[in-house]
């Protein structure tokens, strides 16, 4: 079965490797794309990764990547530079590694870059069906974080669940959503179109920082409900805590193997032991159908594997066969 690439990802890589790339064959789907200068290009499935051993990534093929990341200006990706990734149309992220500039005990830039990864985003419609039931309750959605360690779908879970909100599920209609989309990857905008299906009442600002994006949705959008992706600063955290003060629930994700460990990091540390948020969303790499639903005192209350509910048409067991029927 031939998996092809999307275009997005295609156009950043030298030609002399599409025809490879494009044969990938199997089952599993690539998550990722790691291309480093003098290596050969290593392809990440979900549990296990190889090589295309026929290729050696040349520093020329390097400097052709970032030329097509930038459009031949290095300018106008100074501040993904700073950060160490870029986003591409359709949600897709390449990190980026290599020589730093350090200017006041901060990172201003990588100058000599030596690996990319290609992070590859997908949508999957339904992933979050069987967990909507436990973030409503008494007409109102709760304030839940879904907290997992890179590749864990956190971003693809919480784009799902801001299309069910949107949507309306059962005999819940649906609510205003606001999407504060800072690194274009929940709804992936692309000419102010989302490139997802995300329902029909949501709105989106794009590549706007979380901490002034969130206050600025409730100002202008008067959303029901925020969905924000991979919170951490001070800054975003104080945003939360005014939109909980504007009667608003946030639906976000963070880095974290698990609640215990979230614990330990001093910036969510306020958050935790206020009960801020209602539900926790815990998701595993190496098993993603073992998934938690945790309360605020941290029980999980979510169903057993196997058992079933009104909205759980789907083969929770394969995501690949999930069906949308909401």
């Amino acid at each position: 079965m031939i998996k092809l690439l999307p275009n997005d990802i295609l156009k950043i890589i030298p030609k002399r490797f599409h025809q490879e790339l494009n044969s990938i064959s199997g089952s599993r789907l690539i998550e990722e794309i790691r291309i480093r200068i003098n290596k050969p290009i290593e392809l990440v499935f979900q549990n296990h990764f190889n090589f295309i051993a026929e290729y050696t990534v040349t520093v020329e093929d390097g400097h052709y990547i970032l030329n097509q990341l930038s459009e031949f200006s290095r300018y106008r990706l100074e501040e993904e530079l700073r950060q160490g990734y870029v986003t591409l149309a359709g949600g897709h992220r390449v990190g980026i590694a290599g020589q730093t500039v350090v200017q006041n005990q901060s990172v201003k830039q990588i100058q000599t870059i030596s690996s990319f990864n290609i992070r590859l985003a997908r949508e999957k419609i339904g992933v979050a069906n069987t967990a909507i039931k436990y973030l409503f309750e008494s007409g109102q959605y709760l304030n839940t974080l879904i907290i997992g360690p890179p590749q864990s779908g956190k971003t693809t879970y919480l784009r799902d669940l801001a299309r069910i909100i949107a949507t309306g599920w059962g005999q819940t209609p649906a609510y205003k959503v606001g999407i504060v989309d800072e690194r274009s990857e929940i709804a992936a905008c692309k000419g102010g179109q989302s490139q997802y299906q995300l329902g029909d009442r949501y709105d989106v600002l794009d590549h706007c920082p979380k901490s002034e994006g969130m206050m600025m949705l409730i100002r202008s959008m008067s959303p029901d409900v925020l969905i924000v992706d991979e919170i951490g600063s001070e800054r975003d955290v104080q945003a939360i805590l005014e939109a909980s003060r504007a009667g608003v629930a946030v639906l976000c994700t963070a880095h974290s193997m698990n609640l215990t460990q979230l614990k330990k990091r001093s910036q969510f540390q306020y958050l935790l032991k206020e009960n801020y948020f209602d539900r926790f969303i815990i998701l595993n790499r190496t098993n993603r159908t073992s998934i938690q639903v945790l309360n605020e005192n941290g029980e999980n209350i979510a169903l057993k594997r196997g058992e079933r509910h009104e909205l759980d048409w789907s083969d929770f067991a394969n995501y690949s066969n999930v069906i949308n029927r909401l």
